[in-house]
């Protein structure tokens, strides 16, 4: 392969420039979400010895056993980062991701170069290929990945899939070594998503390589049996404690056409974006705008099938099929978020190259001097606008304040956004307006244990002690075994003197989730609260056990009294 030129490098450089420049504020955004108990509270991640039981134990993903997915080298990188940051400090973990970030953008050029010289050889098409990746880069809707520390995972996937078909494309004399499967099978480490790689290749030969499908269909089959093996095995290995919380599948499948639209919408409008959207499924393909969404997918394909007739369309066509197989495993499997802004990360690669390549046909910008000026005035604005709005969501991400108002603003009718948005004024000591978020958050999720939990916490500070232990129980009515119910429940009884059940409750906490580290700091402030040092030193040794590099466990056992 021969090496590129300057006139490839300096432009491609700009680019990671401006994407350097656009996200420069958003490095010491703090964790948020789904973080915290995969990353912020997870014991797994603070010793790099445990990374080959990373591997073979998804218990490792998440403090709660319902979140347990197998994703090991999620897992492994979030430990290295703790390794290399001597800590939780943000900062380390967002530039990781960002460095993996920018190389994506570098694949996607070199792909996107790739597929249109195919289509009709040109020195524009370096311009189209340099404008998408930098749209992709700087766009808003991109920001909800990468702001998102554990959602790197989506940036790990989409990455491998790129490598895989870009290796697979430009080394077509080594395809039977198999080598393009070595990132396929690391993005399958890494997220479920991967799995339509063997469906991308397979388009990518019927467009580009002009193969009949069956041919194209053996052609592909190596990447099949691994995404087919590699999907099985994680299958296995995820625990029959995982819960998604989803919606009825029927419900959720035919709302996806819908998602599909609004995720298309939000690539020319991103005035919308949530990090955690209040629609909610359809029962019927008639009811709301179910319909519409069909209609939209119906066009669309219809679109990419009238331009995979014509070599110099192709791209469109291809880019279209990417929009809609990316989207593919979050529609057919049903999960607990109808939709989720993150999950436009790997489709819009797709969308990307089909959009901006079908505008450069339409206008034709590469003709007399005054077009080329236009054109290149008007895809500076474009990406200045972009630019901009990516850099008020790294504002939003900031930190759980920030973020959890703007979903109030966004999805008002989000039970988790107005309890999330409570509990960040809770955290200030504001006790009143936490509990009037809590409020409202029940009339949209009255079965949701842990806006019951924080109910509990919030009348409990305000000493209003039957209300309290009425929402406690109502958790644990809800989440019978849950370690966060279990915890809260003795954190207030022990601050009401009830030793004893309190002891109970946490002892039931540690057998059913010896990971979730907070039931054990508790029970051994509670041994130090009644004098009991024999159960104090028993507690911290049976830590230490399973983890022996924790401080805490350590500090008491040396005689000291750790932090609280």
């Amino acid at each position: 392969m021969p090496i590129p030129s300057r006139k490839v490098l300096l432009p491609l450089f700009a680019v990671l420039v401006l994407v350097t420049l656009t996200y420069a504020n958003h490095f010491h955004n703090d964790f948020h979400f789904d973080d915290f108990h995969t990353v912020t509270t997870n014991p797994y991640i603070r010793d790099l010895r445990n990374i080959p039981l990373i591997f073979k134990d998804a218990d490792t993903f998440s403090t709660l056993p319902a979140n347990r997915g197998w994703r090991p080298l999620v897992t492994t990188s979030l430990a290295i980062d703790y390794f290399i940051a001597k800590g939780l400090k943000p900062g380390y973990f967002q530039a990781s991701d960002f460095f993996w970030f920018l190389v994506q953008l570098c694949l996607m050029y070199a792909l996107f170069r790739h597929l249109l010289d195919f289509a009709g050889p040109g020195p524009q098409n370096r311009f189209v290929a340099l404008f998408a990746t930098a749209l992709y880069g700087v766009h808003p809707a991109i920001a909800e990945t990468v702001n998102y520390i554990i959602q790197r995972g989506d940036i790990y996937s989409t990455l491998a899939v790129i490598a895989g078909l870009l290796i697979y494309i430009r080394w077509p004399d080594r395809r039977h070594q198999g080598l393009y499967l070595i990132p396929v099978a690391l993005g399958l480490l890494s997220k479920p998503p991967a799995l339509v790689f063997p469906v991308i290749l397979f388009t990518y030969l019927v467009l580009f390589e002009d193969l009949r499908p069956g041919r194209a269909l053996a052609r592909s089959m190596p990447a099949l049996l691994l995404s087919i093996g590699l999907g099985a095995l994680s299958g296995a290995m995820t625990p029959k404690s995982y819960d998604p919380g989803a919606w009825p599948a029927y419900d959720y499948r035919i709302t996806q056409p819908l998602v599909a639209l609004r995720y298309f919408r939000n690539f020319f409008l991103p005035l919308e974006l949530s990090a955690d959207t209040d629609h909610i499924a359809e029962s019927s393909v008639f009811h709301g705008y179910a319909w519409l969404g069909v209609l939209f997918v119906i066009a669309l394909l219809a679109i990419a099938i009238a331009c995979g007739r014509r070599r110099q369309l192709r791209p469109i066509a291809f880019g279209i099929y990417w929009y809609f197989l990316a989207l593919l495993p979050t529609s057919i499997f049903p999960l607990a978020e109808i939709e989720n802004d993150h999950r436009m990360f790997f489709p819009f690669v797709g969308l990307v190259l089909s959009l901006v390549y079908a505008a450069a046909l339409l206008v034709r910008p590469f003709g007399s001097t005054k077009r080329r000026f236009a054109t290149v005035t008007v895809c500076t604005l474009i990406l200045a606008v972009a630019a901009h709005g990516t850099w008020l969501r790294n504002i939003v991400w900031h930190n759980e304040e920030t973020l959890w108002y703007d979903v109030t603003i966004k999805s008002p009718r989000n039970g988790r956004g107005l309890m999330n948005y409570g509990l960040t004024q809770m955290e200030k000591g504001d006790y009143v307006r936490a509990l009037s978020y809590f409020t409202r958050a029940l009339e949209y999720s009255p079965d949701y244990y842990v806006l019951e939990i924080n109910l509990g916490i919030a009348n409990g500070a305000l000493n209003n002690d039957g209300e309290a232990e009425r929402h406690f129980a109502r958790s644990l009515e809800l989440a019978p075994q849950d370690a966060q119910a279990l915890y809260f429940y003795a954190s207030w009884l022990r601050d009401r003197g009830r030793y004893s059940e309190a002891i109970q409750n946490l002892n039931v906490n540690i057998e059913n989730n010896p990971a979730y580290l907070d039931a054990r700091y508790l029970l051994m402030w509670i041994y130090h609260d009644l004098g009991d040092n024999a159960g104090l030193q028993r507690t911290a040794q049976d830590l230490l056990a399973q983890f022996p590099t924790d401080s805490v466990a350590q500090t008491w056992l040396a005689g000291r009294t750790p932090a609280q």
